[in-house]
């Protein structure tokens, strides 16, 4: 039995060996980056994140047009007004306003839909450029490992790049 776990522990110990050995030879260093931190502060994302703010209050401004509309043509229906109209005029209306209700309760989630296209089209751009910034630091100064700082609970040691990843963006 002392044998078997003898011969355990050297075997053990030899790949252990042999992966602190691969990690070294790949250019073992390890770092992390915290891209919730990195990329708010680009000055692209700045621009972005005021064309999302413009976007969603153009968003909302359609959302109270539309509700004014759905509340004139309700408030007409319910006017002395439409005993002069025929009662296929009065139907024409009643659907119309229907429509305009559905349209309304939909809107939330087509705006909603809208927005997060919108954010991905304004944001995905300087993710990547982020992420060629990480990718470049991190050939430039060995890194063998990035990490991002989020995922990590237990980590070996490793060097924070986000000072040489916005050094290397311009950004202070």
């Amino acid at each position: 039995m002392k044998k078997i776990l003898t011969i355990v522990a050297v075997v053990m110990s030899l790949v252990m060996a042999g992966n602190s050995a691969n990690a070294q030879a790949a250019g073992g260093k390890i770092g992390y980056i915290s891209l919730q931190e990195l990329i708010p502060s680009m000055p692209e994302y700045k621009k972005a994140d005021t064309a999302l703010s413009d976007y969603q209050n153009a968003l909302g401004q359609n959302f109270e047009d539309m509700k004014r509309e759905y509340y004139e043509k309700d408030s007409s229906l319910q006017s002395k007004d439409t005993l002069k109209l025929t009662k296929a005029q009065l139907e024409i209306k009643r659907r119309e306003v229907s429509e305009l209700l559905v349209k309304l309760q939909g809107w939330q989630q087509q705006a909603q839909q809208l927005y997060q296209q919108k954010q991905q089209e304004l944001i995905a751009p300087i993710q990547k450029k982020a992420i060629e910034a990480v990718n470049a630091v991190a050939k430039e100064h060995g890194y063998g490992y990035v990490l991002t700082k989020e995922a990590l609970l237990v980590s070996p040691p490793a060097e924070d790049m986000l000072p040489l990843v916005k050094a290397k963006l311009g950004i202070r």
